[in-house]
Parts: structure tokens; C-alpha cells; sequence
């Protein structure tokens, strides 16, 4: 396993080695970058040029000498760059991504652009990665179901949406009419009468059953909603939104049941008790971290509370988990990530009407982040920045999610006609084990390889979406250092994106040989 991980870990140099020297090639000889000033009147134009010149380690073009050939340029932007994998910068030299045409430090510009593109990114590739796989698992057990046919329905429409006419749509409807919503926030009747419907119609169709199920179901949901909306109005839910001390207890103890039936049996009481124990935990964190994370003045005190939750959930499961120590960990981890995103969730919601006082219109359309929001409030700043995170986030997720959904179903129904598969379920075993233990693993094999190509796609894709949103990131250090044929800063971009691709590549290389340890010889 060594030798096959290192094999894999060294072709990745090798790739972004080419790509590199590729690029900047195709770059440098894509135009002139002092044109615009060989054209100029301006009486300093020639000192614009050198200025220029020396920022883009270019000979003075005035004199009777070429430029500097392209290969030491080349040589000298690689020097710089390799010292950001020197820690102690002796060795190598100080980390250096080069200079832009204008003098701009490139280093900075990557490091501010590279955060808010993987915020993005990131968020979109998971929920479309757990939201994609559940899908399409559900739509194989119930293959030529009416689930399976709606979602089938709906996933070829969004693959087939154009992004950049998805985000206009989102723009009208999930932003400019929302905040148009917000100004006076209360739901009329023809509102819950048509969510009430849809609702009485999407909530059985997911969960299934007999005839007579679906239509109670469906009569239950059309009731709650008619329910509950008023009540939410009446209380103002949607200037002052919060779960609760209820409604997590609640969801924690849900959580630790639901997953524990999926994954152990509800037989197995000792993962039973573990999951009960986390939740049990976690309702007590909830009171005892309110007001330090109410006090937080960044990331690093919530990120280190959710990896202080990892630990005790792991510690949880491995010691008190008994025989089933895996199954423990499994119901354990998901019941704390999930309900210490419902208490990340409380304070959020918590913190909205801080957020409305200080933009009355949520949802902007342009930029990541609201500029002089008027307040330095970490939770109200966080929380521009998720507003802003979701119009991006959901049109770069919806294309992905019918990728996930379809490949998962295909691969799922492939894997559950295999002989072993059949005898599983002779012997006797559940259900449960046959789909999540023997089908969904194997079935996990195509999908690493479509994760790792799928997020290089979605960083492409990203561009694009910033470009449509006004995010001033990578996107638009891509797109003006093309135009003005400035090397640095499209190489930093085409670098750390290749970067991350090839990564991700290297980590799918690394799940086959778990997923299939044959894949190893």
C-alpha cells in the first residue's frame, strides 16, 4: 500500500511539472503585454514601459535586445514558487508567486481569491456529494417507483440547465423577490394553500408505501402545514428565527435513533445507548458553549469546538461501542456533526435579525461579502457572508447533484444484480446490510473517480458563477491576466487549481485501493 501511494503522490508533481511549463508558454506568447503603452502619447509612456517591463522580468523593450526567452522567466516564476513548500524559507527561497503588470503583489491576491473560491466550491461539491448519493440510493431501491421517475425527471433537468442562466434565474427568484418578500414577511393563503400541496405530494411520494399510506400521509402533511405557517406568522418566525431548546433535544435523540436503526438495528442496544449518550452530550453542550460562541471573534474557536465534538464522538463510539465499535463510531460521528450543525444552525438563526438592522435586503446579487455592512460582529458578518455563499452555492450544487444521483442509481442497480449480492440475502441477511455494507461499498468505486473530476469541473465552473455574481476572486484574476497577458497571476490560478484537481485525483487513487484491495496489485 506504501508503494502504490507513493507512486500515485509522484506523479502528481510530474503532471503539475508539465501543466506548468505548458501554460506559461501559451501564456507569454499569447500577445504583447506592452502594446497598450507602445501605442500611448503620454509623455512618460517609456517609463510606464520600463516600470512595467521590470515588473513582468522583461528586458527594456527600447533597446535593440529581445525579451528575456521565455524558459528563464519560466525558471525564475518556478524558483519563487517552489519556496512555498519551505517552511523555514533558507533552502529553497521565500515563497513568491510573482508580481502582476501593474506591481501587485500575487501572493496576496491568491491567498484572499483561493479562500473565497473553495468556500464556494467546497460547500457546493458536499451537499451535492450527500444529497446526490441519498438520492440516487433511494431512487435504485425503489427503481420504476414514482419517486424514482419524479427524480429522474428533475435530475436530466438540472444536468441540462445552462449555470449561467440557472443564476439568473436564482437572482430573480431566490434573491430579488425574496428580499422584496422580506419587506413585509407573512404567507397569504394562496401561498400555504400551494406549499400545502406540494408538500402533501413530495412527502409521500419520498417515503413510500401502500396507497392508503401515501394519502394519510399526504392528508397529515397538508394539515401541518396549514397549521403551521400561520403559527409562524403569527410569532414572526421569519424576522426572529430559532430552533430551540426543544427542537434539538428532539432532533438529537431522532438522530441518534434514525441512524442507529440504519446502520446497527435498533437490536443492538449498545450503539442505541452510544448515539443516546452523544445527544445527550450534546444537548448539554448546547447551554454550557452559548455564550462562548457567542463571544467568538473568528473561526478558530467554533472550528475547535466541532474538532473537540469529533474526538468525543470517536472516543464515545471505540470505548463503549463493545463488539460493534465500528457501527458505534459511525452512529455517534453522524449524531454530533449533525446536531452541532444544528446548534451552529440556533445561532445563526439567532443572530438574522442583527443581519436584517443592518441590510434590510439580505440577498445581494453582486460580491461575496456586503461592503460597509456598518457592524464587526463576528456571527453578523459570518452570516453576510453565507448570505451571499447561497445563490453561487445552490446553481453550482443543482448540476452536480443530477450527476451524483444518476451515477449512484446506475452503479447501485449494476452492483445489486451481482451473485454475491443474492447470496447475502439467501443467507438471510437484512436489507440494511446487504445495501449499506455489501451494495453501496462496491458501488462507491466509480463514484471516487467521479468526486475527483467532478470538483476540478466545479472549480472551472466556479469561474464562471464569480464572473456572474460579481465575486472579485479567481475567477477575475484568471480573466484580466489573460487579457492583459500577465503571466503571474493566471499561473497562480491554473497552479493552485491544477493543484487541487490533481489532489483530489491522488485521494480517488487512494479509496480504490481501500474501497478494492486488489487494486493495490
Amino acid at each position: 500500500m506504501l508503494k502504490y501511494t507513493l507512486k500515485r503522490f509522484g506523479r502528481l508533481f510530474i503532471v503539475l511539472f508539465g501543466a506548468s511549463i505548458l501554460s506559461y508558454y501559451l501564456i507569454v506568447h499569447s500577445g504583447d503585454p506592452l502594446q497598450s503603452l507602445r501605442e500611448s502619447t503620454d509623455a512618460d509612456a517609456e517609463y510606464q514601459m520600463e516600470v512595467r517591463a521590470q515588473h513582468l522580468n522583461l528586458m527594456l523593450p527600447w533597446t535593440d535586445e529581445y525579451y528575456l526567452p521565455w524558459y528563464e522567466r519560466y525558471w525564475d516564476w518556478l524558483t519563487g514558487v517552489l519556496g512555498c513548500l519551505d517552511p523555514t524559507d533558507r533552502i529553497i527561497g521565500a515563497c513568491d508567486w510573482g508580481t502582476t503588470i501593474n506591481g501587485g503583489d500575487v501572493t496576496a491576491q491568491i491567498a484572499h481569491a483561493a479562500q473565497v473560491s473553495l468556500r464556494l466550491v467546497l460547500i457546493a461539491t458536499v451537499m451535492a456529494i450527500v444529497l446526490g448519493v441519498l438520492t440516487g440510493i433511494v431512487s435504485a431501491i425503489r427503481q420504476y417507483s414514482s419517486f424514482d421517475y419524479a427524480m429522474s425527471f428533475l435530475m436530466f433537468l438540472f444536468w441540462s440547465l445552462p449555470p449561467f442562466w440557472a443564476a439568473v434565474i436564482a437572482k430573480e427568484y431566490l434573491a430579488i423577490r425574496y428580499n422584496d418578500w422580506m419587506a413585509d414577511p407573512h404567507f397569504s393563503l394562496p401561498m400555504i394553500a400551494v406549499i400545502a400541496v406540494v408538500l402533501a405530494i413530495a412527502v409521500p411520494m419520498v417515503l413510500g408505501g401502500s396507497a392508503r399510506r401515501r394519502i394519510i400521509t399526504g392528508a397529515v402533511m397538508f394539515v401541518y402545514t396549514c397549521t403551521v405557517l400561520p403559527l409562524l406568522d403569527h410569532i414572526h418566525f421569519m424576522e426572529h428565527p430559532r430552533l430551540g431548546t426543544g427542537f434539538v433535544a428532539v432532533a438529537g435523540v431522532v438522530l441518534a435513533v434514525g441512524f442507529t436503526a440504519l446502520i446497527a438495528g435498533m437490536q443492538n442496544r449498545r450503539v442505541l445507548l452510544c448515539g443516546l449518550a452523544v445527544a445527550g452530550l450534546g444537548i448539554i453542550s448546547y447551554f454550557v458553549t452559548w455564550d462562548l460562541l457567542r463571544g467568538a471573534q473568528g473561526y478558530l474557536l467554533p472550528l475547535s469546538l466541532f474538532a473537540l465534538t469529533i474526538v468525543i464522538c470517536v472516543a464515545v463510539g471505540r470505548f463503549f461501542g463493545g463488539y460493534a465499535r465500528g457501527q458505534a463510531t459511525a452512529v455517534t460521528t453522524l449524531t454530533g456533526v449533525l446536531l452541532s450543525g444544528l446548534i451552529l444552525l440556533d445561532h445563526y438563526m439567532y443572530t438574522w435579525p442583527g443581519l436584517l438592522s443592518a441590510k434590510p435586503r439580505p440577498i445581494r446579487t453582486i460580491g461575496a461579502e456586503t461592503p460597509n455592512l456598518g457592524t464587526n460582529d463576528f456571527w453578523v458578518v459570518s452570516l453576510d457572508h453565507l448570505s451571499q455563499l447561497w445563490l453561487p452555492t445552490v446553481v453550482m450544487m443543482l448540476t452536480s447533484l443530477a450527476t451524483y444521483t444518476r451515477y449512484t442509481r446506475s452503479s447501485m442497480l449494476e452492483v445489486v444484480q451481482q451473485d454475491y449480492i443474492r447470496t447475502a440475502r439467501a443467507k438471510g441477511v437484512n436489507e440494511r446490510t446487504v445495501i449499506l455494507k455489501h451494495a453501496f461499498r462496491n458501488a462507491m468505486i466509480p463514484l471516487a473517480t467521479l468526486v475527483a473530476f467532478d470538483f476540478a469541473g466545479l472549480i472551472g465552473g466556479a469561474i464562471v458563477m464569480e464572473r456572474v455574481f460579481g465575486w472579485n476572486s479567481m475567477g477575475t484574476m484568471f480573466v484580466t491576466g489573460l487579457g492583459n497577458v500577465d503571466p503571474a497571476p493566471v499561473m497562480a490560478v491554473i497552479i493552485f487549481t491544477g493543484g487541487i484537481a490533481v489532489m483530489f485525483n491522488f485521494i480517488a487513487d487512494i479509496l480504490y485501493a481501500v474501497l478494492d484491495p486488489r487494486i493495490r496489485v
